[in-house]
């Protein structure tokens, strides 16, 4: 997720925001908040650069 300016949201404040409004089981394990996300040049997300870059990342405990 990007947060819009000025903001600066928190793991707990957007799981508690979807927890009424989707389903148990859809609900995401972790949130990571980054500063952008990688496009295409057609605009599409490039998950292979998502991937690479949280490669290491490891739920919280």
């Amino acid at each position: 997720m990007v947060p819009k300016a000025g903001r600066t949201p928190t793991r707990e404040g957007l799981l508690s925001y979807m927890e009424g409004k989707i389903a148990k089981w859809w609900m995401p394990d972790d949130v990571v908040v980054v500063q952008e996300i990688p496009h295409t040049a057609t605009g599409k997300i490039q998950k292979t650069t998502l991937r690479e870059q949280f490669k290491a990342y490891r739920f919280p405990a």
